[in-house]
């Protein structure tokens, strides 16, 4: 269970450093920042997948205890 909640917040992490690198990126190289654009968005989508099945894990052991 622990190892779930650091992978979730690890996805965290690597959005927010996407979209710091996508405004430091946007003026000088807008193609570059492109690919943090979609390294932001796909790391908010797992880290969301990620606490879905967290979830979903923990309330299915709760039921049958």
């Amino acid at each position: 269970m622990k190892n779930l909640i650091i992978s979730e917040i690890l996805y965290w992490v690597i959005a927010v450093i996407s979209t710091f690198q996508v405004f430091k990126l946007w003026p000088f190289n807008k193609e570059r920042a492109y690919i943090f654009i979609f390294f932001g968005v796909l790391s908010v989508f797992m880290a969301l997948f990620r606490r879905h099945y967290r979830n979903k894990y923990a309330n299915k052991n709760s039921d049958n205890l």
